[in-house]
């Protein structure tokens, strides 16, 4: 293997740089994550073009793509005399597949995940209550049926998960809210895999997981929106504390 090279500022130019099919792409995800941990601060210019060219052995054109790119992603501002400025924290688009996983995996407090539990409980509690009004017995047959389920896959995690997330996602679409189901499963796509957001994984806690899912389900069938709403609420919270490490009150959760 070739040996990492030190840049023209002092940087190692990173092990991708084996000319990947999309080179701008690979740019991009590896500025994200220097601009993410603050390699580039807020306030301060990205390096210049020569240099950054130096940095990544690409061309300037691949460097002006990638550029862009962070300019769509907000984290970046194009600016006349001073260069290619890094914006602050509050103009990055979170919703960015990039952006949410370089922060998550710089952030020890774990608050962007109690940030992306309260947003997805908010949502998912308003289309249960939207479901508890019209799912039709089509739709309540297949949520009673994937709670009887759940109930003989306790001991089976992977495919737990599975019903798990097919339950969620069939109240997301008996609500009709296609935005925010489009949300949430975007949000969930990206820490569905990340071991700081699933956390431990044993045969107990799916079986408290499934008495949360359940009472959501009697809730809706018995066409109860407040009910249905707190249930998934209430659920939502109680699974992410379980997961979460560390102990006492987490103010970012309370209501």
């Amino acid at each position: 293997m070739t040996p990492p090279e030190t840049t023209l500022e002092g940087l190692v130019t990173p092990a991708w740089v084996r000319r990947p099919t999309n080179l701008a792409r690979a740019v991009t995800a590896e500025l994200v994550q220097r601009i993410v941990r603050g390699v580039h601060p807020s306030g301060t210019a990205l390096p210049p073009e020569p240099v950054l060219c130096e940095t990544f052995s690409v061309s300037r054109t691949v460097v002006r793509e990638a550029v862009k790119v962070l300019q769509e992603k907000g984290l970046v501002q194009v600016r006349q005399g001073a260069g290619t400025m890094v914006t602050p924290q509050s103009m990055w688009d979170m919703l960015d597949e990039l952006v949410l996983a370089a922060t998550i995996a710089e952030d020890d407090s774990l608050a962007i995940l109690d940030d992306l539990v309260v947003t997805r409980r908010l949502l998912e509690s308003d289309m249960a209550h939207v479901a508890a009004r019209q799912a039709d017995q089509e739709t309540l047959d297949r949520l009673r049926a994937l709670v009887d389920r759940m109930d003989e896959l306790v001991d089976d995690q992977v495919a737990y998960h599975d019903h798990d997330r097919a339950f969620h996602d069939v109240i997301m679409q008996a609500s009709g809210n296609r935005i925010a189901r489009g949300v949430v499963r975007s949000l969930e796509s990206q820490v569905v895999n990340t071991a700081r957001y699933m956390g431990r994984t044993q045969r107990s806690l799916c079986v408290a997981s499934n008495r949360g899912h359940r009472r959501i389900y009697e809730r809706i069938a018995a066409r109860d929106p407040e009910g249905a709403a707190e249930a998934m609420f209430t659920h939502i919270t109680e699974a992410w504390l379980v997961r979460r490490k560390g102990s006492g009150k987490v103010p970012r959760l309370q209501r």
